[in-house]
């Protein structure tokens, strides 16, 4: 299994869809590689720029309803291409969210009031340390940690354990 921890985007919007995460123009790339330069270019937000901001990255933290939109399984691939290991929301579309477990990478829903708290924590240098087993995360700004806990199912843990729906059918079929 993957280590889900490193520097984070935050992106303090809600409503981030699967069209800003990977523009539909770019689904007929053959390469997970072919999208990893578009991931994000659409997304408006105050203070972000793509280029700049994402490489480097390793979690997303954002607002509610991340990744809704289409049902397409390339917004997920664009940030796994990009490193992206987990996105943490307070709620996520539920085909994305499950797009995210099915490709192994981790998706984690705190309360708006977490949330709130781990904005709070926003800084160039901040990172987060998520303890898959333990089932808690920890953001650090350089001044300060907080930590949060969350809730998988067991079958969505077990997918990202095994590194998504592919390697736990392989697994367990």
């Amino acid at each position: 299994m993957q280590d889900f921890s490193g520097p984070v985007l935050f992106l303090d919007r809600s409503d981030i869809n699967t069209d800003e995460i990977i523009p539909a123009k770019y689904l007929t790339e053959l390469t997970k590689e072919a999208l990893k330069v578009h991931c994000l270019e659409d997304l408006k937000t105050e203070g972000f720029t793509p280029d700049r901001d994402l490489p480097g990255k390793r979690v997303i933290v954002s607002r509610a309803n991340f990744g809704c939109g289409s049902s397409r399984e390339h917004a997920v691939w664009a940030l796994e291409v990009n490193g992206i290991t987990a996105v943490v929301a307070e709620s996520f579309a539920r085909i994305f969210r499950q797009n995210m477990f099915n490709c192994g990478l981790l998706a984690v829903a705190l309360s708006k009031a977490d949330m709130d708290q781990v904005f709070r924590m926003r800084s160039d240098s901040a990172s987060m340390d998520i303890d898959f087993n333990g089932r808690t995360l920890s953001v650090n700004n350089g001044h300060e940690t907080k930590r949060f806990s969350f809730t998988l199912s067991d079958f969505d843990a077990s997918l990202v354990e095994a590194g998504g729906w592919v390697e736990f059918a392989d697994r367990k079929y």
